[in-house]
């Protein structure tokens, strides 16, 4: 049952991901400086659409509007290092923190972070939020949270019309256990948890393939401590994403998604989770359009040139806007 954790189709190459970033480890600085103007005036080869898109994006990851100081927390570039538990948050950064003067700096929070930081801080995730503006999302931690399913062959006609999930229920995700206490015995429902056999052991399942809950034409989307890891992949699939409204998001701009247009959407206390099920297998009309626009919305991802402008102009709109720009 545990070798179902080692299979790597559909995720991200491990062995590969680490090993172009620790090379990234070995080049100076000074060599990815020097090509900083360049590729941050790439954009203006662009057509005015592409421009508009990826504007944007720099300003919904980053909303700072005016000039201001950063705390007596903040860290210098040069300072940060290689941590045990923090690997891929460390490397995601120098991924495109390496194209600035090092002295710069910055205030990092590592980790799922839900809340909104007293001064503006460079985070993976942060509330939905009208007054976010202080938490300014960066691509971290894609090795986990960037899979998608390509070129999948089974419709969503053909598959079980039962919805899915596997995952891990803690102290700290108590609607995940709520959802389990409703419909862990539903006969539309393939649902569990995966860790901690001694809490709650009548929930605990084995685990799935991506490719075993693929079967599925409903996968749950549950946000854990901050958002859903398996709603990309999901997204990406010929299954529908269900899932509550989301109360976080990261790069992924979760707070952008519109319910029963990007995903099935169910209500907090999911108690109308069978009548959205029936609805969709009875209008498989309705769920093929959902998939469709699930599946566009995943494009604007997937061109890693812009994904590099993108990530390199919110670090330098960062720096400007914390008056440190050199």
């Amino acid at each position: 049952m545990e070798l179902k954790r080692l299979s790597g189709k559909h995720k991200n190459n491990k062995m590969l991901y680490y090993a172009a970033n620790y090379l990234r480890q070995l080049i100076p600085t000074k060599y990815y400086q020097e090509k900083l103007e360049t590729k941050l005036k790439s954009i203006d080869s662009l057509n005015d659409d592409d421009i508009q898109k990826i504007m944007f994006r720099v300003n919904y990851y980053n909303k700072l509007d005016k000039t201001v100081e950063l705390s007596s927390e903040a860290k210098k570039l040069s300072d940060l290092t290689l941590k045990k538990g923090s690997k891929t948050f460390f490397f995601d950064l120098h991924e495109y923190s390496k194209y600035f003067d090092q002295s710069l700096k910055g205030n990092f929070l590592f980790g799922d972070i839900t809340h909104i930081p007293r001064a503006p801080s460079l985070v993976k995730s942060r509330p939905i939020s009208d007054n976010n503006a202080y938490s300014i999302v960066l691509k971290w931690n894609k090795l986990r949270h960037f899979m998608f399913i390509k070129n999948e062959k089974k419709l969503f006609s053909q598959k079980k019309n039962m919805l899915v999930f596997r995952g891990k229920v803690h102290d700290t995700t108590p609607h995940r256990a709520q959802f389990l206490e409703k419909y862990f015995d539903h006969p539309m429902c393939d649902v569990g948890k995966v860790n901690n056999k001694l809490i709650n052991p009548e929930w605990n399942v084995d685990r799935m393939t991506i490719d075993e809950q693929l079967e599925f034409k409903f996968i749950l989307c549950l946000e854990g401590i901050d958002v859903a890891s398996n709603l990309k992949w999901v997204m990406s699939s010929n299954s529908l994403a269900v899932m509550p409204r989301p109360k976080f998001e990261t790069w992924f701009m979760e707070g952008l998604l519109i319910p029963d247009h990007h995903y099935v959407l169910i209500k907090d206390d999911y108690s109308d989770l069978e009548t959205k099920l029936d609805y969709y297998i009875n209008h498989p009309d309705k769920a093929d359009t959902i998939i469709k626009n699930s599946n566009d919305y995943l494009i604007q991802f997937q061109n890693k040139q812009f994904e590099d402008l993108i990530s390199l102009l919110v670090l330098s709109k960062y720096f400007e806007k914390t008056n440190q720009h050199k």
